[in-house]
């Protein structure tokens, strides 16, 4: 199929690509004219593994395209995606601003039935919103083209973007045209061959989906964070209770990991929009509203337990600090447990030397020139004439280091890690003073 990607972040570059792939022919739009010419050049701007590759391939090839000419885009496609940003607005709603703005530049451009693809992370009924916009920019135009909108969220893991779209757990189609709902079936079909993954269900049960997905997700994390501090207190071990109730089939083992909170583009912004749905239709959300002030309150656990072990002035020490990002392979920092640490102990004085993999750039933009801020060329040259070592971001490479050398760097051979990547035990028998989220 011919498509359009309106959009070329990064759900729209990795989508584009994927579908590249597997022999569609994709245009990826885009405003900014700086990303365009990267792209053009094969240049990716975001880290995703694996995805550098793909796009060159697809380019060299031609089947990947990159313009920031949404009128030549639109004209030549079949299926047009919208995976464009819809960011918090200040109430916590989804901003629309950007996906109505494709809305009516698609409508001004299309010149015969096209089927119109919201990849975005959308509020319930914004399908219908799109489909009225695009009905009155035709209506000015003074035409009458037919058209269909459908939902199709994301379910895209930052770090393992590539196998997800490749290889996904299902694949969620909002149609209430059965026309549009088999095009759109067909464009996926060589992504399900194994098996039946295709979902087809009504556009607002599609857009509620994806919100109903993370905020589930979300829930998880909280209920294991809230649990670890219990743990604490009485003296069980997070850790064992972890593998005690993910053993039962109806819970499992994933997002039951005890940690310094979530973060990243989704989660956060997704449970904020669904309590704001709530609000709209004068419902209570509880639950989320807990979800979401469990996480601000974990992020700070680590502080709360480097504060306790130092004193609430830490002016004079310095901190190690192990990844950035919010998770492990990716240069993601938006929301990211460690802007929230390293800001609350440069408050309290405190100087931080900082590492990660992929992610230093976009700390610096994060953070900016501040004179307690200090980037390394690797892991353990951040420990050097370190008070503490912090583990915040779960790096493979960190999961088994040199604990005598770590021990030889720093000043005091001290551990806070936000991930539970090591055995307290082990940690004790080797000199450490040792702390982590729910064990003693």
């Amino acid at each position: 199929m011919n498509i359009a990607m309106i959009g070329s972040g990064y759900v729209g570059l990795v989508s584009g690509t994927c579908f590249a792939e597997m022999g569609n022919r994709v245009i990826c739009v885009d405003k900014d004219p700086t990303k365009i010419e990267l792209l053009k050049n094969s240049v990716v701007p975001i880290y995703e593994p694996g995805l550098q590759e793909l796009v060159e391939r697809n380019s060299r090839e031609g089947r990947l395209s990159f313009t920031t000419d949404i009128a030549e885009a639109v004209q030549a496609s079949e299926v047009i995606f919208i995976a464009v940003g819809t960011p918090p607005d200040e109430d916590g709603s989804a901003d629309l601003q950007y996906v109505l703005a494709v809305a009516k530049d698609i409508a001004s451009y299309m010149q015969d039935y096209k089927i119109i693809v919201d990849k975005s992370t959308v509020p319930v009924g914004t399908a219908d919103l799109v489909s009225r916009t695009i009905s009155e920019i035709l209506e000015e135009r003074g035409v009458d083209i037919n058209f269909d909108v459908v939902s199709n969220p994301e379910f895209l893991k930052e770090g393992a973007a590539i196998e997800d779209f490749m290889r996904p757990d299902r694949i969620i189609i909002g149609a209430d045209n059965p026309r549009a709902a088999e095009v759109i079936r067909d464009l996926y079909l060589s992504f399900n061959r194994v098996n039946e993954r295709i979902i087809i269900m009504s556009t607002r049960s599609a857009e509620m989906t994806k919100y109903a997905a993370n905020a589930m997700l979300a829930t998880k994390i909280s209920f294991i964070n809230e649990l670890s501090r219990l743990c604490e207190a009485t003296g069980a071990d997070i850790s064992e209770v972890r593998v005690g109730i993910g053993s039962d089939t109806r819970i499992g083992y994933k997002f039951i990991y005890p940690g310094i909170g979530y973060g990243g583009s989704c989660f956060p912004k997704d449970v904020k929009a669904l309590i704001h749905m709530f609000q709209d239709n004068n419902l209570n959300s509880q639950l989320l509203e807990a979800v979401e002030e469990i996480n601000k309150e974990q992020k700070l656990v680590l502080v709360d337990k480097i504060k306790k072990h130092f004193g609430d002035n830490l002016k004079g020490l310095t901190f190690a600090v192990w990844g950035l990002a919010f998770k492990p392979q990716t240069d993601d920092m938006r929301e990211a447990p460690s802007i929230t640490i390293i800001n609350a102990l440069v408050n309290a004085g405190a100087k931080i030397q900082a590492y990660d993999p992929a992610a230093m750039k976009e700390a610096e933009h994060i953070f900016g020139n501040q004179p307690n801020i200090s980037y390394t060329q690797d892991e353990y040259q951040a420990l050097q004439n370190a008070d503490a070592m912090l583990l915040l971001t779960e790096w493979h490479q960190f999961r088994y280091p040199d604990f005598g050398r770590i021990k030889s760097i720093l000043r005091q051979p001290i551990i806070f890690d936000g991930r539970n990547q090591y055995e307290p035990k082990t940690m004790k028998e080797l000199g450490f003073t040792y702390y982590s989220i729910g064990r003693t």
